[in-house]
């Protein structure tokens, strides 16, 4: 059986927004499932002296620019968010604390922050907004915000940000094909080559 595809993500990086919408697609034309992997890019920051792509002088005008036009071209929803970029500690350790129930939580939670953030513009660093989106899949809004304060998600997702950077992971979105890393939601064509090489 063909392992799952890794994707790592952090909710503040709008290519992984991109990515969101389109990795359970890439997985089934693969005939893979797709573990969502929440994490944390300020440690890699700091582990690499850098800092959030917008904040880079240069760099960041044009990358202000690619979000929009990478959303266009694909024909996915988007709207820069107010405040960008933002803390996502609380809706990562949500999600790894719903991908512990099983199931498909964790990819419909993600989906839904996603949205509330890069398309009707909440910030979701509010508990209350995610709480609802809780809600809107079916989940205990109280319980998530129980979960998402427990001593040992807490330490789950600072191990699994430690564990993601251990496999070089530096970026989000951060997808592994078996051990093959790709980097960025402009690699999903590099994976579907890989794989068929692979499979060749």
């Amino acid at each position: 059986m063909k392992k799952p595809l890794d994707f790592y993500f952090d909710f503040s990086s709008p290519y992984a927004y991109l990515a969101s919408t389109r990795i359970e697609a890439l997985g089934q034309e693969l005939g893979r499932d797709v573990v969502w992997r929440p994490i944390l890019l300020g440690p890699m920051f700091q582990a690499m002296g850098s800092g959030p792509l917008v904040d880079i002088p240069l760099k960041g005008a044009y990358a202000e620019r690619d979000f929009a036009r990478s959303a266009q071209l694909f024909d996915i929803p988007y709207q820069r968010p107010d405040p960008f970029p933002i803390a996502t500690v609380g809706a990562a350790r949500a999600t790894l604390f719903l991908r512990a129930q099983g199931g498909n939580l964790a990819a419909a939670f993600a989906h839904r922050v996603f949205d509330a953030y890069y398309v009707q513009g909440q910030d979701i660093r509010d508990a209350a907004i995610l709480r609802a989106q809780a809600q809107a899949i079916g989940f205990d809004p109280a319980a998530l915000e129980q979960g998402m304060a427990d001593p040992a998600i807490k330490a789950a997702l600072k191990q699994d940000v430690a564990d993601a950077m251990g496999r070089g992971v530096f970026g989000s979105p951060f997808v592994f094909v078996d051990d093959e890393p790709f980097w960025g939601f402009d690699r999903f064509d590099h994976i579907r080559r890989w794989a068929a090489r692979q499979a060749g």
